[in-house]
């Protein structure tokens, strides 16, 4: 395994992250579940993501059965929160800690960053961020970030509404794989800024749970190599069989930094394919969106804003 440090935290992290959302889907029983992450963690994966909405709370469920018997003081949690008031933020990571089984989560982060009024519900005075701080200051949790896979500028934006309140965020999730580069690119746009301060820069949709394949122009040890040669910290990647798991180690095996040539040899493959954003259809579309489908888990506006609206 490689590692690497994420962001000015000092902490070292596997450069492949293990993606929490196929842990609980209905063709991973519990047993196959337990059998990755621990599989994982023993052949040197650290670092797990995973979000308090993903598959009604089962997969947060399965890691917690996985962390047991030794496998928590081996891992690196991260998990996510939808809410955007402090009430909702604090009612969600509560029911996070008590799904995976821990006292403290080592990284937990606003999920969802899609929409450009998000940043200001969060910083509110008693938005979700000050519960985070809030909760980091009780031992609760350790490092704070934020996630999203819409638009490059909500991000730059959500950094800059951060800087604002006086607060540098940990780390910072997005969409980073061979079509990114091409349409709407976090890469271009938003790594740069992360790498300038010191961020964490987590990389997800490396594949898009699989979509960027469907384009017959790369295949996925290309797709997790091009991921890893970005100055990622973790590429977090959904593994719903074992031979998917072996397949992320195959990639960090077989892995060496892509040269100027090889890289813009993937580009040219992919170009046509990625300019419009069809293979990302989480950029162009609302079918990744589940706070979009579920408004109520982003909890309530704040009052300042609910009390100039007309009776």
């Amino acid at each position: 395994m490689i590692y690497r440090t994420l962001g000015s935290t000092g902490e070292k992290v596997s450069a492949i992250g293990l993606g929490g959302w196929h842990l609980g889907l209905k063709n991973v029983d519990e047993q196959l579940a337990i059998r990755i992450v621990r599989s994982a963690i023993d052949r040197g994966i650290n670092f797990l993501d995973n979000c308090w909405d993903y598959n009604d709370g089962a997969s947060e469920l399965r890691m917690g059965a996985a962390l047991r018997d030794g496998y928590r003081r081996q891992a690196f949690v991260m998990t996510k929160i939808d809410g955007r008031s402090g009430k909702e933020a604090t009612r969600q990571l509560d029911e996070s800690l008590q799904r995976l089984g821990v006292d403290c989560i080592d990284l937990v982060q606003h999920h969802e960053i899609i929409r450009f009024e998000d940043p200001h519900r969060i910083f509110d005075e008693k938005g979700a961020n000050a519960a985070l701080v809030e909760a980091r200051d009780a031992g609760k949790i350790r490092y704070i970030g934020f996630t999203g896979h819409k638009d490059p500028r909500i991000h730059l934006y959500m950094l800059e509404v951060a800087q604002e309140n006086g607060f540098k965020f940990d780390t910072v999730q997005m969409p980073l794989n061979v079509m990114d580069a091409h349409y709407r690119s976090f890469e271009q746009l938003v790594v740069p800024e992360l790498v300038k301060v010191g961020i964490g820069v987590l990389g997800m949709k490396s594949m898009a749970q699989g979509i960027l394949l469907k384009s017959r122009t790369v295949t996925p040890i290309e797709c997790l190599h091009y991921a890893l040669s970005l100055p990622t910290s973790v590429v977090i990647t959904g593994i719903d069989s074992m031979e998917i798991l072996e397949q992320a180690f195959d990639a960090v095996a077989s892995f060496q930094p892509l040269s100027d040539d090889e890289r813009e040899a993937l580009l040219a493959k992919t170009r046509e394919a990625a300019a419009t954003g069809r293979y990302e259809p989480f950029k162009t579309s609302s079918i990744f969106d589940g706070t979009a489908e579920n408004p109520q888990w982003l909890g309530e506006e704040p009052p300042e804003v609910r009390d100039l609206m007309p009776a």
